[in-house]
């Protein structure tokens, strides 16, 4: 994508258009469904094609709520695809949907088109298109579906039939939105389940209740104040997963959907939201900080289109849910574009903001540190656990996530560079046998300068951890019981090992270093070091598998390793991260000294 300041709104519209532009040659020739390439999810790929076409309308949607003439080409192909799809009768009908079913998901943004737009939803079609329409959105309300967001999906269709005249089982659609609440902890969290923590509160829960409230503020004016109240609350603390490059913190599942990441703030502004704690330009920071970032990276294939993956385009980390369309949900980032040029969100300044140094939220179970220059934001988790998806015990059980670095995923768990163990402590029986991390604590502890946690990665070891942070640097204790003999790898954050760019000039590479008791990388990406301070045996350098990492292809993983017998045994080591380069053979006498106190 070429070079976009992304300052103005219209520059917001030109980015739009050039991820939406290779996405005509993508539409089928009833216009009903987009391919942009090969790959599978869970379901058929005629489904797959229909979620490619509905997600780009979270960008058309918009656009044309704001007017933008740059919309109107793209929207005369989606409604022939919208007319087509929804007709029983054309070779391109989308089919009709049973329990549970995928195409469920891609209704909202239809509903969102009836609410918002209904000039072009409903009255640009004729008599016999609008039933078609209704009878085909309706079926959502006909079938089982998840108690999680999904329901979101069925409050959203129904919202727009209210605003249409249609039929609507109002009682149904507000047990949906109480349901929807019953999800709220605290603090402005919701959850899907008690432990899945991670970015769908903010693109599921608070998009979807924010475009709610906009809608139906006359009719539920308490409803809407409370999820307005609640996206002012969280606001500061989701903040505290950005740094200053416009970074997110790469962590848990779906991070296919990238800049969707930033969608919380543009829905933030368009339902009016008012922070105490931030202003209207540092919510506008936020969004286009993460747009830039994102923009700027290889996320799209030769033809211009999206593809799957997070830092590039990587198959390996994807769950079964992400077909080659899925991450055109991150176009919802663009619901900004609702806002005319004349809102105070396009007139405010951009004004960065810069969250505490340290600050531990409860209820999303992360204790969230970054350096004085907002360079960079590690967050510590404990707690966590997830058991659906792909990788989940990388997506959220690792003992650190960094913006910096993007964490690895494992491909094979019989070598230590197929492993891929970066922020983990992996054992396995000493000889021939498969390594493991951990999956699952048995209790934990979260606190304002540490967290702690009991884990048993296989069967006759139990380990206790305790993490502390200091500043850029952090400690971490293992004391270890096990009945069997065990061999042991630390690993540090994985530092991308070169990178050949578009230009000569872009290429970056880094230098490593290792002894008996550290392991390093430094280089133009960031700097990562460990240093044994007690029961190691010695560090290493691995070269980890191709594809393991998130943000870049090929990464070198500073680690440690031990032998352990069976007994009782302590492990002690201190672990540093720099966005810049800057070789560390030292350890800071503060450090050692947090790392006596455990």
């Amino acid at each position: 994508m070429e070079h976009n300041p992304l300052k103005t709104r219209q520059d917001a519209v030109r980015a739009a258009v050039e991820i939406l532009r290779p996405l005509k040659d993508c539409l089928t020739p009833g216009k009903a469904r987009m391919y942009v390439g090969n790959g599978s999810a869970h379901y058929p790929e005629d489904v797959a094609g229909m979620e490619g076409w509905s997600r780009v309308l979270w960008a058309l949607v918009p656009m044309m709520m704001g007017k933008c003439p740059e919309a109107e080409e793209y929207w005369q192909l989606w409604r022939e695809g919208l007319i087509h799809g929804t007709d029983p009768e054309h070779e391109e009908y989308w089919g009709d949907i049973g329990p549970f079913d995928q195409r469920m998901v891609e209704m909202a943004v239809m509903g969102c088109g009836l609410c918002f737009v209904p000039e072009a939803f409903r009255e640009s079609l004729s008599e016999k298109e609008q039933g078609n329409l209704f009878r085909w959105l309706n079926q959502i309300n006909l079938h089982d579906m998840p108690k999680n967001n999904w329901r979101f999906f069925r409050i959203l269709v129904n919202i727009g039939f209210l605003k249409n005249g249609w039929p609507v089982d109002e009682g149904r659609m507000r047990e949906d939105m109480d349901m929807m609440e019953s999800h709220y902890t605290a603090d402005g969290w919701y959850f899907d389940y008690p432990t899945k923590r991670d970015y769908y509160t903010l693109w599921g829960f608070h998009f979807y209740s924010l475009l709610y409230a906009a809608v139906m503020e006359e009719k539920e004016p308490e409803r809407a104040a409370r999820i307005r109240e609640r996206a002012a609350l969280i606001a500061p603390r989701f903040a505290c997963w950005f740094d200053r490059e416009g970074r997110a913190l790469p962590y848990g599942r779906s991070l296919t959907y990238r800049f969707c990441q930033s969608s919380f703030w543009s829905a933030a502004a368009f339902a009016g939201v008012e922070c105490p704690e931030m202003s209207l330009g540092q919510m506008k920071h936020l969004v286009l900080g993460n747009l830039r970032f994102w923009l700027g990276m290889p996320i799209f294939d030769r033809g211009g289109a999206l593809t799957v993956g997070y830092g590039y385009p990587n198959l390996c980390a994807a769950e079964g849910y992400n077909a080659q369309g899925s991450p055109y949900w991150g176009l919802k980032t663009f619901w900004i574009l609702a806002l005319p040029e004349e809102h105070p969100f396009w007139q405010a300044e951009e004004e960065e903001y810069t969250p505490p140094e340290r600050f531990l939220d409860g209820q999303v179970r992360l204790l969230l540190t970054r350096n004085p220059e907002n360079r960079q934001v590690v967050a510590y988790t404990a707690g966590n656990h997830a058991w659906e998806h792909m990788h989940e015990d990388e997506k959220y059980e690792k003992f650190a996530y960094s913006t910096q670095f993007a964490f690895s995923v494992t491909k094979e768990a019989s070598a230590l560079n197929r492993g891929a163990y970066d922020s983990m402590l992996a054992v396995k029986r000493e000889g021939k046998d498969l390594w493991h991390a951990r999956s699952g604590c048995e209790k934990y502890e979260l606190r304002e300068d540490r967290v702690s946690f009991t884990w048993s990665p296989m069967e006759g070891v139990v380990i206790d951890t305790v993490i502390a942070p200091s500043g850029m640097w952090h400690v971490r204790k293992h004391v270890i019981r096990t009945e069997v003999p065990l061999e042991a790898a630390e690993g540090a954050f994985s530092v991308p090992k070169d990178w050949a760019g578009k230009r000569p000039c872009d290429r970056v590479s880094s230098r490593t270093g290792s002894g008996e008791g550290f392991a390093a990388a430094w280089g133009e990406k960031g700097t990562s070091a460990i240093f044994a301070l007690e029961g190691y045996e010695g560090g290493e350098v691995i070269h980890t598998e191709p594809n393991t990492n998130l943000m870049a292809p090929r990464c070198v993983l500073p680690t440690l390793r031990a032998r352990i017998a069976p007994g009782t045994h302590t492990l002690v080591c201190a672990v540093f991260t720099d966005a810049g380069e800057k070789e560390t053979r030292e350890i800071p006498e503060e450090v050692r000294s947090l790392a006596a106190s455990l």
